[in-house]
């Protein structure tokens, strides 16, 4: 049983340590994935961002800069959301949501455009906030790979410390201790 207990502690070490390593590789290249994406995209932060002028590659940057956005979205809708906006406009100009009292063109009612805008920027505010999420993630990948691997080193050291020596010792024969004579 000693020898049984002591290859599947060796096992459970090794796969521990093998996860962890591949969760620590994930987290990295998911990191890295991330940011390259962002940069690509050649997203530069606004003046009234807090990167005014830098390149958004990092999700927390592409975090801040969803905030921006949604507020650039507030500014353009007079402080409303899509939900709060009538889907036409009438004659006037003015939102409504009643379609017999909206503008005609070409036959059909005259959308809000606000409306658009406000559904452009949520897409785009909602990949920014996955990135940001998504780095969350692989940084999570990387503690928690690095925990399994540090538990699997651990139990490794302590089979190797504890059961492998307890098992060579109850194997060993045991032997006596030579007598001693007393002289004369």
């Amino acid at each position: 049983m000693s020898k049984l207990v002591t290859y599947a502690g060796i096992a459970a070490s090794v796969i521990l340590i093998a996860f962890g390593i591949g969760a620590i590789v994930v987290g990295f290249n998911g990191r890295d994935r991330v940011q390259s994406d962002l940069a690509r995209e050649q997203i530069v932060g606004t003046d009234d961002s807090t990167i005014p002028g830098q390149k958004v590659d990092t999700g927390s940057e592409a975090q801040a800069f969803a905030a921006v956005m949604r507020k650039h979205a507030l500014e353009a809708t007079g402080g409303q959301t899509y939900a709060q906006m009538g889907r036409f406009l009438d004659d006037a100009g003015k939102p409504t949501n009643d379609e017999n009292a909206a503008a005609v063109a070409n036959g059909k009612p005259v959308e809000n455009p606000l409306r658009q805008l406000w559904v452009t920027e949520t897409a785009l505010s909602t990949a920014l906030n996955t990135a940001y999420f998504a780095e969350g993630v692989a940084t999570f990948a990387i503690v928690m790979g690095a925990a399994l691997l540090l538990t699997g080193i651990g139990f490794l050291v302590m089979i190797v410390r504890l059961l492998i020596p307890a098992a060579r010792r109850s194997e060993a024969p045991t032997t006596s201790a030579p007598a001693v004579h007393a002289a004369g």
